[in-house]
């Protein structure tokens, strides 16, 4: 099972991502903000608001995405 083991904040809305497979991934995620709980996140100050759950990053406002999306999107770091 694909998890995201560590999350370092690198600009705007993008993220360096760790997964347990060992791949590094960097995740731009503006694209993906969209609607009533992603939207939210358009606001930089509640974007940086993550952290890691058992298996993905999660924000503070319950917003998660699956650890296979992030790694599917991302490319190379």
């Amino acid at each position: 099972m694909l998890r995201v083991t560590d999350v370092d904040y690198v600009k705007d809305y993008e993220l360096l991502l760790t997964f347990n497979d060992g791949t590094r991934k960097l995740c731009d995620l503006k694209p993906y903000l969209t609607g009533e709980v992603f939207g939210e996140l358009l606001d930089l100050d509640k974007f940086t608001q993550y952290g890691l759950t058992g298996y993905t990053i999660e924000w503070a406002n319950g917003a998660d995405l699956a650890p296979e999306f992030l790694h599917d999107i991302g490319r190379a770091a």
